[in-house]
């Protein structure tokens, strides 16, 4: 499909969205973006050939923007809270959008798409109905420690751990002050393994890409724990496609879902996925670099084909799609660094030059600073590293040399890196291969039609 010369509109110009910025260059796509930041404060702004100063919630200033300056299409990449406008600007501009704003405005909201899953029967943490006007009654039943989130939030912004009622009275105040809408959501805090579920919508076929470990750590007091690995494919994977998938299946069926992507966190309660939170968009942890090397398509790319022609572009995909991928596997090394400024980041060539490694993406070059704000939210991993194994043993092997080479030192002269990936978080997370290639699940059971 021949995208050179047609013009991408960005939606928001933070570093992450740089991804986009190269991806539609490589395929010859002339790239704008527009926030309401500053050249300076705007990453992909820099890398664009094109930059704007438009607000993406002025809708009618984005039309004004696209008709004017012709663009072929819009995408929008890493955060939630874009996405109803993001339909709405194509809506009004005549562009493609995978998902409608009634589509997203559920995805994004907590509340919604928890009662969607309780009405087809997926599994979700339970949660409790608190009333702030009726406190002491409302907690009475509820067994600590619970968490508590904004209804809707990402990158982990104003979620917190409770194990008292006063903690729980002041993080329902910290949640509201995130909520745009005021509400929020308590949940029974489960402190068990997780994994991420990694759904491609194609036409209204819907296909399981992957779903691997998300390995966290309580290396930081007074937050949640965040990740610092990823590894795939997870041994609770044949069980997810046999038992629940099929139901999600129905439940996106219901909704009209029929292009893009999506990935949902979950908890691993007794080898099931208890799923807790839902991003129908583009993820941070990069995963479509896993997913081009072990099987040859590109979840952002289809995305911005979709968003500049409304064909999400990749032939056979059913024949691609893999989540075993060939009896092989995958890892994402998600470094963290606690609060500093950064200056100096070394063995960068060392890790690109191990065998396994696909690709290294640094988030905060040197010179940038991991703020106390940012403790607790997504945004202190610092770099990814991105590859792939034979086996599991190779695979372990190589992320846990990654973590000894990489170093990340602040202007103090101390070591930023938190603690990592340990042995003992390969422990039976990881689905075994098998030696018959039957028992791979060739069956193509992570495809779902309509």
């Amino acid at each position: 499909m021949d995208l050179k010369d047609k013009r991408l509109l960005i939606l928001g110009g933070s570093r992450i969205s740089c991804e986009i910025v190269r991806h539609a260059r490589a395929m010859g796509v002339v790239t704008g973006v527009t926030d309401w930041y500053t050249l300076d404060r705007s990453p992909a702004k820099q890398m664009a050939d094109e930059a704007y100063y438009v607000s993406t919630s002025d809708i009618d200033a984005m039309e004004k923007l696209v008709r004017d300056n012709k663009f072929d299409g819009i995408i929008t990449g890493f955060t939630d809270s874009v996405l109803p406008y993001y339909a709405d600007i194509c809506e009004r501009a005549g562009c493609p959008s995978y998902g409608t704003r009634e589509q997203f405005e559920i995805f994004i909201d907590k509340q919604k798409y928890k009662k969607l899953m309780h009405d087809f029967d997926v599994p979700t943490i339970p949660e409790y109905a608190i009333s702030i006007d009726q406190f002491e009654e409302s907690v009475m039943d509820v067994i600590f420690p619970v968490i508590v989130k904004p209804s809707e939030s990402s990158g982990a912004r104003g979620i917190t751990i409770c194990y008292s009622k006063d903690e729980l009275r002041e993080a329902i105040r910290i949640a509201s002050d995130i909520s745009e809408s005021d509400e929020i959501l308590v949940e029974r805090y489960i402190d068990e393994p997780e994994a991420t579920i990694f759904w491609l919508f194609v036409d209204g076929k819907y296909y399981v890409m992957m779903l691997g470990n998300r390995h966290v750590k309580h290396n930081q007091d007074g937050v949640i724990p965040l990740p610092v690995g990823y590894t795939y494919p997870s041994a609770v994977q044949p069980r997810f496609l046999e038992e629940t998938a099929p139901k999600m299946a129905k439940m996106f069926r219901s909704v009209g879902i029929k292009d893009g992507m999506m990935f949902m966190q979950s908890k691993i309660v007794d080898g099931e996925c208890w799923v807790y939170d839902i991003g129908y968009r583009l993820t941070g942890s990069l995963e479509y670099i896993n997913l081009k090397e072990m099987c040859g398509y590109d979840p952002m790319d289809m995305l911005i084909r979709f968003a500049l022609t409304g064909n999400m572009g990749e032939p056979e995909i059913e024949k691609k799609v893999d989540p075993y991928f060939g009896g092989k596997y995958t890892y994402n090394v998600s470094l963290l660094c606690k609060p500093g400024k950064i200056a100096k980041i070394a063995g960068i060539t060392e890790i690109e030059n191990l065998p396994g490694v696909i690709k290294v993406v640094v988030a905060h070059p040197e010179g940038d600073e991991i703020t106390q704000k940012m403790k607790g939210l997504l945004a202190q991993i610092t770099i990814r590293i991105l590859g792939k194994a034979n086996s599991i043993e190779q695979m372990k092997t190589e992320m846990l040399e990654i973590q000894r080479i990489a170093h990340v030192i602040s202007d103090q002269g101390e070591e930023m890196i938190l603690l990592g990936m340990e042995d003992s978080d390969y422990e039976g997370t990881v689905y075994v291969r098998k030696q018959c290639e039957e028992d791979y699940c060739y069956g193509r059971d992570w495809v779902f039609g309509q």
